[in-house]
């Protein structure tokens, strides 16, 4: 007999509205993820310790552990030292690179991921992997999906805004990324998973179309949803295409090539799928996309980040080394340096126009 339903790994909980983060025991103590209250929480130095005092009284039977960083060895050291408390679930309360150390540690040692992030910076909040720094870089590391996400409105707004700018512009890539997977399917005929692009791309949707701003809980609950969505479509497909192509290939470039001065990685992830969208002809998709982006004060040319048009060029040459084997528009059309800088000379007049 035919499968006639596929299981699809996603939180059993996902809370998003303002106060959240008050009701974090008892949704916790509901959802049966910890009756008993022994729980590890990782928390940052910084916005996640800052709440500690807020939340401690209602978690009496949990231990904290302050992170010191983003990096695979951070991770390990969180792991190791929860290794021995018999936990129910780990706490990930903080920014991105603390819920992916949360993420790596609990699934080093066996325990569901409870996700509490204090920013919107980026989909990983979701998502099934841990982007974590090493000796070589950074990795992307397989983790399960967090079994409860508890996003308060109120601690996102008290966020600094380019964080909330970083999340858009990763959540509209979304849109970019797509296309590339469909593109990736008529020329090489790469299976798409048509439920997961459906999800991603109503994802990156719902944000660039929503008319209100950074300062709305309207808009922010489209752009919490839209991330925690992001996660899932990965999650749905097995790997990060309905969320990365061109865009992320051009972010991870701009990371590589210039570590010091790159900027935000949603802010570079938005700049790319911009450019990455007038390359495949989209001239009007992608001159609406910009004009969404810089309603949201996120960038659409390399100059406004401090990069130079030819080291933009450099960046794009680049890109496609980034992921080897991933099909875009970039592998397509394999642009000559030349070529590149009169692309980028129409699109700048384009979205300037």
């Amino acid at each position: 007999m035919p499968v006639l339903t596929r299981l699809i790994p996603s939180p059993v909980v996902v809370d998003i509205r303002p106060g959240a983060l008050d009701d974090l025991a008892s949704v916790l103590s509901d959802e049966r993820i910890s009756h008993s209250g022994k729980l590890a929480v990782a928390v940052s130095s910084g916005s996640g310790a800052k709440l500690r005092e807020r939340i401690a009284p209602a978690l009496p039977g949990a231990t904290w552990y302050e992170v010191g960083g983003g990096t695979l060895d951070d991770a390990i050291r969180l792991a190791g030292a929860m290794r021995a408390g018999h936990y129910d679930a780990v706490v990930g309360l903080g920014g991105g690179k603390i819920i992916d150390c949360a993420k790596f540690a609990a699934a080093r040692v066996g325990l569901p991921l409870v996700a509490v992030p204090t920013n919107l910076a980026h989909d990983g909040l979701c998502s099934p992997v841990a982007t974590l720094d090493n000796d070589a870089g950074r990795g992307s590391y397989g983790v399960p999906n967090p079994i409860a996400v508890v996003i308060d409105l109120d601690v996102i707004r008290e966020a600094p805004a380019r964080f909330v700018r970083s999340g858009i512009g990763d959540a509209v890539s979304n849109i970019s990324a797509i296309a590339d997977w469909e593109l990736a399917n008529r020329v090489n005929g790469e299976k798409i998973d048509g439920l997961a692009a459906a999800v991603a791309r109503q994802a990156g949707e719902a944000v660039l179309r929503h008319p209100g701003g950074i300062g709305d809980n309207d808009f922010l609950q489209v752009l919490a949803e839209a991330l925690v969505l992001s996660g899932i479509a990965m999650s749905v497909s097995g790997d990060s295409r309905p969320s990365s192509g061109a865009c992320h290939e051009i972010n991870h470039a701009f990371d590589l090539l210039f570590p010091q001065r790159a900027a935000s990685h949603g802010e570079q992830c938005g700049l790319g799928a911009a450019f990455a969208m007038f390359l495949r002809g989209a001239h009007e998709e992608s001159a609406y996309m910009a004009e969404v982006l810089h309603r949201h004060g996120l960038p659409v040319l390399p100059e406004e980040i401090g990069f130079t048009v030819d080291e933009f060029v450099q960046v794009v040459e680049f890109a496609p080394q980034t992921r080897p084997g991933r099909y875009t528009i970039l592998e397509h059309l394999d642009l000559k340096p030349n070529q590149i800088k009169d692309i980028y000379s129409d699109y700048a007049k384009a979205i300037g126009s």
